[in-house]
């Protein structure tokens, strides 16, 4: 016994790796290793040789067992230390910067139109990109022979087998929404409603999906005075001027009557566009008084209620804000066209702290 410990302890103590400190434990306590055929001898001893023998051979396998886990775990912290000193890192340095992304200019700016709208008591209102014909058209007095009806200007959806209904389009505006907003809420009602829209039309300031914002305010004594006072308050809180003079032009919509576009006095000096001086005027939106047809395809009594709508496209105002030149680069993802003209994930608009980068 004394010899079989001081065999396998000066082994153990001289292991310098795992392989060999392995090897050492299955010659001493393996299935065929020395100690375990020791112990197979025990059947073969007197009841009195196998109690003093037996609880020896028990001590020096337990011996062995500690010597070899306190070598393994030795080697692990001689192990642990070597890659400590050769694989050193300083844990006081910086850490690697991240790139952090941005918000992208329409994100932005739809949150702050919606911000100076809700100081104006107006709600936000949704509805479904795929719009049926007669929310999208009929429900807006546009009729069948309009432009916007046919398949140059509009997408429309596949129609089923054997339906005998019109197609579905997807949304050329955000009208729908009113329709929708006031069949559901009825009158006095003030919302905006942004979104997306689809329209079939590419060039530098058209894109087949752009978003609008559209505004609607139903009441009993509404006015275009009312008109007026909203969207040159509007105007003056988005570009962030003091002074702004609106021109409304007589035009035509189905949906509202009478109808106007609306510019704004600017100017063009050095190819930068100033809000609310100089010598030229820029259209920037549609408006007018909610025809009585649209009143009464949403439900509410054109004889009892009035008011105004407007629609403006997000995407425009933002190239106006913010000097984006091309409409179609707001939908390349250009990382560089990201990281130039997005707004950090911390800059919420808000009409206390500014809207502005």
């Amino acid at each position: 016994m004394d010899d079989l410990r001081k065999k396998y302890l000066d082994a153990i103590a001289g292991a310098m790796d795992e392989s060999t400190l392995e090897y050492v434990r299955v010659s001493a306590i393996g299935k065929k290793g020395e100690v375990a055929l020791k112990m197979r001898e025990l059947g073969k001893m007197t009841p009195e040789e196998r109690q003093t023998a037996g609880p020896a051979l028990n001590a020096l396998k337990n011996e062995i067992n500690s010597a070899l886990m306190a070598k393994k775990e030795g080697l692990a912290d001689a192990a642990l230390n070597e890659r400590l000193q050769t694989e050193w890192l300083d844990v006081s340095l910086p850490g690697r910067k991240r790139p952090a992304g941005t918000i992208h200019p329409i994100s932005q700016v739809t949150e702050e139109v919606t911000a100076i709208f809700a100081d104006m008591g107006f709600s936000v209102a949704e509805g479904p990109q795929i719009e049926s014909d007669w929310f999208n058209f009929d429900a807006l007095n546009i009729p069948p022979e309009h432009p916007a009806r046919q398949e140059h200007d509009t997408f429309f959806m596949s129609l089923p087998e054997g339906a005998d209904r019109a197609p579905h389009v997807l949304r050329t505006h955000t009208s729908p929404v009113q329709i929708r907003a006031m069949s559901e809420q009825g009158a006095p009602i003030r919302v905006i409603a942004p979104g997306r829209v689809y329209r079939c039309d590419y060039d530098q300031t058209h894109t087949p999906m752009f978003h609008q914002i559209e505004g609607l305010a139903i009441d009993k004594d509404i006015s275009m005075a009312n008109l007026k006072w909203v969207l040159e308050e509007f105007v003056r809180s988005f570009f962030e001027v003091d002074n702004v003079e609106l021109r409304f032009r007589a035009s035509h919509f189905p949906f509202t009557e009478p109808s106007a576009e609306v510019d704004i006095r600017c100017s063009w000096k050095d190819g930068t566009l100033k809000v609310g001086e100089g010598d030229d005027w820029l259209e920037i939106l549609g408006s007018g008084m909610v025809h009585p047809k649209v009143l009464a395809a949403a439900g509410v009594d054109p004889e009892e209620w009035q008011g105004f709508a407007f629609g403006l496209g997000i995407d425009r105002i933002a190239m106006l804000k913010y000097g984006i030149p091309d409409l179609r680069a707001f939908f390349d993802s250009d990382l560089r066209w990201l990281r130039h003209y997005g707004f950090a994930s911390l800059d919420q608009p808000n009409l206390q702290g500014g809207l502005s980068r």
